[in-house]
């Protein structure tokens, strides 16, 4: 009998088919991942190439103070929805096409403005607007 000398073979890994499991996971975490961003709000606006009207539409001025005075066209008024609106509807005098333009101070409370709105419904006007500054600095 012949003895011979029986070599002992190390396992081997083999790294092959480990690195096509790895790609493969790595690509199916790359297809399946949504890079969504935080949300925002886009808008685009609307773009317009009218041109301006020759004429001013007719208005009537309503302020209010931080205190919640209102004038309507300079003119002192009572703080109620009511005088408001008599006050709107004697100045536009049927006219539903007078715009309607709020100037209310910076602190003046949110109702107050409301109040403002309510009252040139009750008078027929639904064209409004509000008029704000530009900051110079």
């Amino acid at each position: 009998m012949q003895f011979r000398n029986r070599r002992h073979d190390e396992p081997e890994i083999n790294l092959i088919p480990l690195i096509d499991v790895l790609l493969v996971i790595l690509i199916f975490l790359m297809v399946t991942t949504t890079y969504a961003r935080y949300s925002e709000l886009k808008i685009n606006l609307p773009t317009a190439a009218g041109e301006a009207s020759p004429q001013k539409p007719q208005t009537i001025q309503v302020a209010v103070d931080s205190l919640g005075h209102y004038q309507v066209n300079e003119k002192n008024v009572a703080a109620s929805t009511e005088a408001l609106s008599s006050a709107m509807a004697g100045i536009a005098k049927g006219n539903a096409e007078m715009v309607v333009i709020i100037n209310a101070d910076s602190k003046a409370t949110h109702q107050s403005v409301i109040n403002i709105m309510e009252a040139a419904r009750r008078a027929g006007l639904a064209r409004i607007t509000f008029a704000t500054q530009t900051n110079n600095d």
